[in-house]
C-alpha cells in the first residue's frame, strides 16, 4: 500500500524530532527491545489469522504500521482477555490492540489513546427463533455466553442477565451454534463479519443492540506510547491510510475521525 509506506516514512522523521527518549520512558523501553508486543484475541475483523497463519485484520494492520513508524518489529500474542491488565502491567505485552472498549475500568488501569472506532454490544441468537428476541425485555429468561472480562459480560451483568463466561467471543458464538447457550453478546463489528448468510454461522443472526461504545488502544498507565499513538492516528486519518485499511475489512462506517 503506497500511502502506508509514505505515512511510515514521513512519521519516522516526525517521531525522531518529537520524542526525546528518557531512559525511564515506556517508549524507550520498547525501542530498546526492538519489538512492539501486541496483546490480542482471535477477533475478526480486527485481529485474526489468514490461511498461512499470519495475523491480519484492521487492528493488526494498523499495529504493524504503528510499529514500523517507530522503527520496530511487531509480535502478536494471544491473551486471555480477562487478564489483559495483568498482561500489560507484567510486561508480557506492550499494548492491548484488539477492538477494546474504552470502559471506565480500562481507562483507570491503562494509558489509552484517542478512540478510533464506534461499536456496540449486540445479541446473537439462532435465526429460527430471532423473532422472539427483539427487545431487551424479551431476553430475561435466556442464558448468554459472553467473553470473560469483556464489555459484553459487563452489559449482561448490568441488565441482570444469566451469563456463562467463555474464553473468547468466538467461543461464545460456538456455544450458541451448539445449543449449549441460548444467546451470546458480542461486538457488533464481529457479528457483522461472522454471523449470517455467507459466514461460518449462517444459522445465527443478531437482534438487539444493547449499548454504544468506542474502541481504543491501551498502554501501561503513564506510558508515553499513548502520545505516540495519537500522533500516528492523526496522521493516518489525515493521509487517508486509515480509510484504506478500514475499507479492506469492511469497517469504514464505524471509524471515528
Amino acid at each position: 500500500m503506497k500511502k502506508l509506506v509514505a505515512l511510515v516514512m514521513a512519521l519516522m522523521m516526525v517521531f525522531s524530532m518529537s520524542f526525546g527518549l528518557a531512559e525511564e520512558s515506556d517508549l524507550a523501553y520498547i525501542s530498546n527491545k526492538g519489538v512492539l508486543v501486541v496483546g490480542i484475541t482471535d477477533f475478526a475483523p480486527m485481529d485474526y489469522k489468514d490461511a498461512d497463519g499470519n495475523w491480519i485484520g484492521f487492528d493488526a494492520d494498523m499495529a504493524v504500521a504503528f510499529a514500523a513508524v517507530l522503527g520496530l518489529d511487531v509480535e502478536f500474542v494471544e491473551i486471555d482477555w480477562d487478564n489483559k491488565i495483568l498482561e500489560l502491567n507484567g510486561k508480557t505485552v506492550d499494548c492491548i490492540w484488539n477492538g477494546m472498549t474504552l470502559t471506565d475500568e480500562v481507562k483507570a488501569a491503562m494509558e489509552t489513546g484517542k478512540p478510533y472506532m464506534n461499536n456496540a454490544q449486540i445479541v446473537v441468537v439462532k435465526a429460527d427463533v430471532a423473532d422472539n428476541y427483539q427487545t431487551v425485555e424479551s431476553l430475561a429468561d435466556l442464558t448468554f455466553a459472553v467473553e470473560a472480562g469483556s464489555a459484553g459480560e459487563a452489559v449482561a451483568t448490568e441488565l441482570g442477565l444469566k451469563v456463562t463466561p467463555v474464553t473468547a467471543q468466538a467461543d461464545a458464538l460456538m456455544e450458541v451454534a451448539a445449543g449449549t447457550s441460548d444467546a451470546a453478546i458480542i461486538d457488533s463489528l464481529m457479528a457483522a463479519a461472522m454471523v449470517g448468510e455467507g459466514t461460518g454461522y449462517a444459522n445465527l443472526t443478531y437482534t438487539v443492540g444493547l449499548n454504544s461504545e468506542e474502541y481504543g488502544v491501551g498502554f501501561r498507565k503513564g506510558s508515553d506510547m499513548a502520545e505516540a499513538f495519537n500522533l500516528f492516528l492523526d496522521a493516518a486519518i489525515e493521509s487517508g491510510v486509515i480509510d484504506e485499511v478500514a475499507a479492506e475489512y469492511g469497517v469504514q462506517a464505524a471509524l471515528i475521525k
